[in-house]
């Protein structure tokens, strides 16, 4: 059974209550906002590097594959 969901590494540029805005190689001008409502974020101890999963349509929507 194949998964919607994909996991990208990013770099976090901004963040809100219902938002965060990344990029895959840390460049702000190409980077995007993502609703909270349709990922999960993790971060393993560094403040400006996540992974977001979310619904593989939403990635290529945006994007990032």
């Amino acid at each position: 059974m194949k998964s919607d969901l994909v996991d990208i590494a990013a770099c976090r540029h901004a963040e809100t209550e219902s938002a965060i805005k990344i990029s895959e190689t840390g460049d702000a001008s190409k980077a995007v906002w993502i609703p909270k409502s349709q990922c999960q974020i993790e971060n393993d101890g560094h403040a400006n590097f996540v992974t977001v999963t979310m619904p593989e349509w939403l990635a290529i929507e945006k994007g990032l594959v």
